[in-house]
C-alpha cells in the first residue's frame, strides 16, 4: 500500500511527488490556511479600491489594457476558463492528471495566487473523491503557463467538461453531484490562478523521470546478466578505474554492477577459459554511459523538484505589502531543459541495451549459438526481437531532438517566446515505454544466453532475476509466439519487479532514495 502524502507547500520532497504519481492519496497541511486567506484578502482589497490590476479586473494577454467593471468580474473569470479550454488530442493519463492537481494545490497553497480557502478545499475534495478531470494532451506551448490543459482541469471543477470516475468518462456536473460536491464558483483572479502555471508540463516531466528511473534500474540488472551471458570481464568495473574519472554516477553504477555479479560462477569461468582481452563497449563502458545517464537524471530531478515547489502563475500576490506584481514565472524553460535531458537519458539507456542484444545474438561476438537458439536455421530464435529493439531505439532517437530549442509566437506576439516544455515532456512516457520494451527484450536474451552456460550459475542476485522471469517465460528451445514473452518481460521491467528481485538495496536511485 502506497503511503499517503501530506503536502507542505514549498517543501515537498521529490520522493513524495513520486508516491503521488504511483497512487498515494493526497492531503494538504492545514497550517497553510492563514497564508492562503491573507492572499485572498489582498485581492478583496484591490477589488474594493477599484484600481486596475492585471488578471483581477482587466482582460488577459494582448487584452490586458481593457478594464473590466466590478459587476463582470465573476463572468471574466468564468470566460477565461471556458475560452482557454481549447485542447485537443487523447486525454492525459489519470496518474499524470492526479499529479497535476496535487502540484496545482501545492502552488496555490503558498498564498501568492490570491485564491480563497474554499477553492483550495474544492480542489482537495476532488482529489480525495478520485475525480480526475479529462484533459486533452495537446494545446500548450509551455509559456503563459499550460493554459489550455489547465483550463480543462478548472472547467471540470466548475462542472463543465468531464471527469474520469473509476475509469469511465462522466459529465463533470454529474460526477460532482455524485460525490456530493457543488460546482466551483470562481472569485476574482481565481480562474487565471488555476489555469496559469507549469503544472501540466511539470507533471508530465516528473512522470517521465519516475518511469525512466525504473527502466534505468532494470537496465543495470539486464546489463549485468548480458555481461554474464557473454562471459564478459568484470575488470572494467574495478573501483579504482571509476575513482580516477571522479563522476559520482559512474562510481555508483560500477559498484552496482560489481554487487550484482558478485559470486557468479559464470564470471569466474572467464578468468580461466576465455582468451579475449577486451569486451565490446556495450559491456565494458556500462559504468561510463549509465553513470552519465544517472547524473543527468538526477540533474533533471533537481530542476523538477524545485519547479514542483515553486509558484508559477501570474500575477503574484504579496500580502505583506498589498501588492500584485506581474512577471513571467509561467515560462517553463527550466522544465523544457529537464525534459530534454530525460529524453536523452532514455535514448541512451535503450541504445546501449540494444547493442548488448545485438552482441548476444551474434555468435562471433558472444560465443553463443546464433540468435540464441539451439537449432539455428530451423529456428530464428531472437532474430526479430533484436530487430524490434532496434526499431524502438531509432524511434526514441527521432523523439529525442530537443524541444527547448523551438519557439513560436502566440497571442498576437504578446507571448513572443515560448518553451515548448509540454511538447518535450509529453513525449517522455512513450519514450520510457519504448525503452522498457528494449530492456524487456534484453532480459529475455540475457537469461537465454545464461541458460547455455548450465550447470554454471550467475550470482545469487542475478539468479533471483532469472528465476523471476522463468516463473512466466520458459527457456526457448524451438520457435514460439514471441510477443507474449516480450510482454511478460517488459512488465517486470516497468513495474520495478525485476529490480526488486535483483536487490534494490544495491541499485542507485534518482528520486531521493525513493521506493514506492
Amino acid at each position: 500500500m502506497t503511503q499517503d502524502v501530506t503536502l507542505q507547500p514549498g517543501s515537498v520532497a521529490l520522493a513524495d511527488w513520486r508516491r503521488v504519481y504511483f497512487g498515494a492519496q493526497v492531503a494538504l497541511d492545514q497550517d497553510c490556511r492563514s497564508t492562503i486567506e491573507s492572499g485572498a484578502r489582498t485581492i478583496e482589497a484591490i477589488v474594493a479600491k477599484g484600481e486596475p490590476v492585471y488578471g483581477v479586473n482587466t482582460g488577459f494577454g494582448k487584452l490586458a489594457s481593457v478594464r473590466i467593471g466590478s459587476g463582470d468580474l465573476a463572468t471574466l473569470q468564468r470566460n477565461i476558463v471556458l475560452s482557454h479550454a481549447a485542447g485537443v488530442g487523447d486525454p492525459l493519463p489519470v496518474a499524470v492528471v492526479r499529479l497535476v492537481m496535487a502540484l496545482k494545490l501545492a502552488s496555490l497553497a503558498q498564498g501568492a495566487s490570491g485564491v480563497r480557502w474554499s477553492t483550495i478545499e474544492h480542489l482537495t475534495a476532488c482529489l480525495k473523491a478520485n475525480l480526475v478531470p479529462v484533459i486533452p494532451g495537446q494545446g500548450s506551448v509551455g509559456a503563459s503557463g499550460d493554459l489550455a490543459p489547465l483550463a480543462h482541469m478548472t472547467a471540470a471543477l466548475m462542472g463543465v467538461g468531464e471527469f474520469f470516475v473509476d475509469g469511465r468518462r462522466v459529465p463533470a456536473e454529474a460526477a460532482l453531484a455524485q460525490a456530493g460536491l457543488a460546482s466551483l464558483a470562481l472569485g476574482p483572479k481565481e480562474g487565471l490562478a488555476l489555469l496559469n502555471g507549469t503544472q501540466v508540463s511539470t507533471a508530465l516531466a516528473l512522470a517521465g523521470l519516475f518511469e525512466a528511473e525504473r527502466v534505468f534500474q532494470a537496465a543495470l540488472v539486464t546489463g549485468a546478466l548480458a555481461t554474464d551471458a557473454a562471459k564478459g570481464s568484470d575488470g572494467p568495473f574495478d573501483e579504482r578505474i571509476q575513482k580516477l574519472r571522479r563522476h559520482r554516477g559512474q562510481i555508483e553504477v560500477a559498484a552496482t554492477l560489481r554487487a550484482l555479479m558478485q559470486g557468479s560462477a559464470i564470471r569466474a569461468s572467464h578468468l580461466t577459459n576465455d582468451d579475449r582481452v577486451q569486451d565490446p563497449y556495450c559491456l565494458r563502458c556500462q559504468p561510463q554511459v549509465m553513470g552519465a545517464v544517472l547524473d543527468l537524471l538526477r540533474q533533471a530531478g533537481e530542476t523538477l523538484g524545485t519547479e514542483a515547489n515553486g509558484v508559477s502563475d501570474n500575477p503574484l500576490v504579496f500580502s505583506e505589502t498589498g501588492e500584485v506584481i506581474s512577471g513571467g514565472n509561467f515560462h517553463a524553460e527550466p522544465v523544457a531543459f529537464a525534459a530534454d535531458m530525460i529524453a536523452m537519458a532514455l535514448c541512451e539507456i535503450g541504445s546501449l541495451a540494444e547493442r548488448r542484444i545485438a552482441m548476444l545474438v551474434d555468435p562471433a561476438l558472444s560465443g553463443l549459438p546464433a540468435f540464441l537458439t539451439p537449432k539455428p536455421g530451423l529456428n530464428s530464435g531472437f532474430m526479430i526481437p533484436q530487430v524490434t529493439a532496434a526499431a524502438l531505439v531509432s524511434e526514441n532517437k527521432q523523439r529525442a531532438y530537443p524541444a527547448s530549442v523551438d519557439s513560436i509566437p502566440t497571442s498576437a506576439n504578446q507571448e513572443d517566446h515560448v518553451s515548448m516544455a509540454t511538447h518535450g515532456a509529453r513525449r517522455l512516457l512513450p519514450m520510457a515505454a519504448n525503452a522498457a520494451n528494449v530492456i524487456g527484450i534484453e532480459l529475455l536474451a540475457a537469461v537465454q544466453g545464461c541458460d547455455f552456460h548450465a550447470p554454471m550459475a550467475s550470482s545469487e542476485r542475478l539468479e533471483r532475476a532469472r528465476a523471476l522471469l522463468r516463473m512466466s517465460v520458459p527457456h526457448l528451445d524451438d520457435d514460439r509466439h514471441m510477443a507474449p514473452d516480450m510482454e511478460q518481460a517488459t512488465a517486470l521491467v516497468a513495474s520495478g519487479a525485476l529490480a526488486e528481485a535483483a536487490g534494490a538495496d544495491v541499485l542507485p536511485f534518482v528520486t531521493n532514495e525513493a521506493r514506492a
